[in-house]
């Protein structure tokens, strides 16, 4: 005999997640942890005590937040985020001020490589 499995409603797997601390990763590259509070049929998330995580090289900081509405459109990708491995392994913690400006002079330096890059062009190196 055939067992029939019930549909699942699409907001089930969400509703599994919340009061729960997620990481989650945004279309623009950003990633935002916080416990999930609630959220809506479009997927919109609203998350409490939401940090940014911002990771350049070997070296992450964290910048606070608060209470954050995140547009479901937005979102790539979200899981549950393990207590014990919250902290990423083999990156050194920063401060704020001082990953900001390691985050800026990365884009910096990626867009004189982008720039330098399109200059060689005619080349053709491959």
């Amino acid at each position: 005999m055939e067992l029939l499995q019930e549909p699942s409603l699409p907001g089930a797997a969400l509703a599994e997640e919340l009061d729960k601390k997620l990481l989650i990763q945004l279309r623009d590259g950003r990633k935002i942890l916080g416990i999930l509070r609630s959220f809506d049929q479009f997927a919109n998330l609203v998350l409490e005590g939401a940090i940014e995580r911002i990771i350049v090289g070997e070296q992450y900081g964290d910048i606070p937040l608060g209470l954050q509405l995140i547009r479901g459109e937005n979102v790539v990708l979200l899981g549950e985020v393990d207590p014990a491995h919250e902290v990423p392994r083999g990156l050194t913690q920063i401060s704020e001020a001082a990953i900001r400006q390691a985050q800026k002079a990365e884009k910096e330096l990626n867009k004189l490589k982008a720039t330098l890059r399109s200059r060689m062009d005619f080349l053709d190196l491959e």
